[in-house]
């Protein structure tokens, strides 16, 4: 039977989601967990490859296998035996023909961003940080240019292998709550880097390095190496997969690490860019 789980990890300790020769990996650890629950080597296949230091709050996944059980023993026993900082949420049998990443219409990563002087303690290796003040509603002006079906090989990053560029970039939303800056974006998928370079990018917008149009220019020249150096990991978050309805897997939340932060000093301010016409 084929199984699809749901889960979520903090991938700060983690060489990032794929599997490594040394170990060390989110899909290692949860492999080896999986194949004891079972009684056989058990192999996975998810959604999406998140880098080291990156997190995940709604990462999927499959896997085969021919041992019979309780859809519990692939939720609370693969927790006894999993790291507290990776947890199953979710378990269910699915057709032979769910497959993880080929069955995604739309995956949502969301970046968490502190943008005040001082760097952060308490949430280190959670959130990304920016010291200047940041101009949101030039960023808002740039982000609005990257919004649909694009070559996005000025944010893509040099090893990338995905055999094409272009990608459907359905969502860019910005929302700032007191000093921390929150980007969700949505794409029918995404490139190696792609979001922490876009991110990278809108800030050396929002610090007035480049007016907003720059943004548009890195699209049409294409060249990686005109565009922002790569924001740090530790912000960034798979925070959703979208599939069709006919698979019932459970919905995701919009923003629900965001949420779950406290409220930072500063007045709130928000805004958002979601589809051109809008």
């Amino acid at each position: 039977m084929r199984i699809a789980l749901v889960l979520e990890y903090d991938g700060s300790n983690f060489c990032g989601w794929q599997s490594q020769r040394s170990g060390g990996s989110v899909q290692d650890t949860v492999e080896a967990a999986l194949s004891k629950i079972a009684g056989h080597d058990i192999r996975v296949v998810a959604a999406g490859r998140t880098d080291a230091r990156v997190h995940a709050s709604y990462q999927v996944l499959h896997f085969d296998t021919h041992a019979k059980r309780p859809m519990s023993a692939w939720v609370r026993g693969v927790n006894a035996l999993i790291p507290g900082s990776i947890a199953v949420q979710w378990a269910s049998q699915v057709p032979d023909e769910f497959h993880a990443r080929y069955c995604a219409l739309e995956r949502c990563y969301l970046y968490l961003l502190l943008n005040h002087p001082i760097r952060p303690g308490l949430y280190c290796g959670k959130i990304g940080w920016f010291h200047q003040v940041l101009d949101l509603e030039s960023m808002r002006a740039g982000a609005k240019m990257l919004l649909g079906e694009h070559d996005f090989s000025a944010f893509r990053a040099a090893e990338c292998q995905a055999k094409s560029p272009v990608r459907n970039l359905t969502k860019l939303k910005i929302t700032r709550q007191g000093d921390i800056i929150l980007f969700e974006l949505r794409a029918n998928a995404f490139l190696h880097h792609m979001v922490r370079n876009i991110v990278g990018c809108l800030i050396y917008v929002g610090k007035g390095k480049y007016p907003a149009e720059w943004i548009d220019a890195l699209l049409k020249g294409r060249k990686r190496i005109d565009a922002a150096p790569t924001f740090p990991a530790a912000g960034l978050y798979l925070a959703g997969v979208t599939y069709d309805a006919k698979w019932k897997l459970p919905a995701f939340a919009d923003s629900p690490l965001a949420m779950a932060l406290p409220r930072m000093s500063g007045p709130a301010n928000c805004i958002i860019t979601d589809k051109p016409n809008e």
